[in-house]
């Protein structure tokens, strides 16, 4: 146990660097996000916004309410992959499910969201035997998934629409539809490479076989699945008027997500909004706020409310068992003793 302390602490020093130009690149972002989120809402009239609010029809936010269940039943399936991946096919979906829920929304909410995530993974899987080296693993995978995941739906998004990321990157449409180009052919690549055999990465016991290309395919369409419910929740909450096409949408909607996940904003917050005011200037500043507060409230909030209580009530179930076991093995001392 202590070697494989030892080795991911190794791990993290090596990979420390990195992390450094992570957090400058997310500090860069962030700065940027809130100037222009500051020049946005300048002029912004709240009583419009509240309105705007008040507007939106029920039918509006039960079917966002919807799409976001939809995205978070497919967030369960990155660590059951995962699980299937490293071999560990004896934990059953339930307890995947709830690992992967609770740790993505309260990691994603609070921020730091590889040590967040991987703490509440390892005090959920130590109780199945996995151990830091398992959750690292698991970790791996599931990032190969989002990133998979993301990298096809921009690609095939900004392909068909090259304009729509325009006024976030500050590229034309021809640089965003080679961008395009060349992530889809680094996939394409990827699969090929997969079919010539099983491919592994890592040394001794952090290794990982990756899956073959045909659950390869299986794995990026988790990542679609998930990024296309979340965009659809986006979509059903946006004003009726102008409208607007869903394949502009989902390319805004992940391009808005990822900078916000490079960001290290705890829930993206004031990124994604940032980039969504910016990318859609066709509605009134008003409405879509209202629109992106309601997004805000059912895709971060409430689900971060579920978790925690998820959470809280594992740990406290877990502690009364501990109690009534530790209860019993004092009465059968008692009863010995007497």
């Amino acid at each position: 146990m202590r070697e494989r302390i030892r080795a991911f602490t190794h791990a993290f020093r090596r990979s420390n660097g990195w992390h450094k130009i992570g957090v400058t690149v997310g500090l860069v972002i962030v700065a940027f996000a809130l100037t222009t989120l500051f020049r946005l809402l300048r002029e912004i009239e709240i009583d419009k916004v509240i309105v705007a609010l008040r507007l939106t029809s029920p039918y509006q936010i039960l079917v966002a309410g919807g799409f976001v269940a939809a995205s978070y039943v497919t967030l369960t399936f990155y660590d059951y992959f995962s699980l299937h991946t490293i071999g560990r096919r004896d934990v059953p979906f339930r307890v995947a499910a709830l690992a992967s829920f609770i740790s993505y929304t309260i990691g994603h909410n609070l921020g730091a969201t590889v040590f967040t995530a991987g703490a509440i993974r390892f005090r959920i899987y130590s109780a199945w035997g996995l151990c830091i080296t398992d959750v690292v693993k698991i970790a791996f995978v599931t990032g190969l998934t989002f990133w998979l995941g993301n990298a096809f739906v921009l690609g095939a998004g900004l392909l068909w629409a090259p304009e729509a990321a325009s006024a976030i990157t500050q590229l034309p449409p021809w640089i965003n539809r080679a961008i395009a180009l060349g992530g889809l052919a680094i996939i394409a690549g990827y699969l090929l490479w997969l079919m010539a055999g099983p491919r592994t990465v890592g040394r001794g016991g952090w290794r990982v076989t990756l899956p073959c290309a045909r659950l390869t395919l299986v794995q990026i369409g988790i990542g679609v699945l998930d990024l296309t419910a979340g965009a659809l929740a986006m979509h059903a909450l946006l004003p009726a008027d102008p409208s607007i096409d869903f394949v502009t949408v989902q390319v805004i909607f992940v391009t808005a997500a990822l900078l916000g996940f490079l960001s290290h904003a705890p829930g993206s917050l004031g990124v994604f909004e940032a980039a969504m005011l910016v990318a859609l200037p066709q509605f009134q500043k008003e409405e879509l706020l209202a629109s992106l507060l309601i997004f805000r409230v059912l895709y971060f909030m409430l689900p971060f409310g579920a978790a925690v209580l998820l959470l809280s009530a594992r740990e406290g179930w877990l502690a009364a068992r501990v109690s009534a076991r530790n209860a019993c093995a004092a009465a059968a001392k008692d009863r010995q003793l007497s």
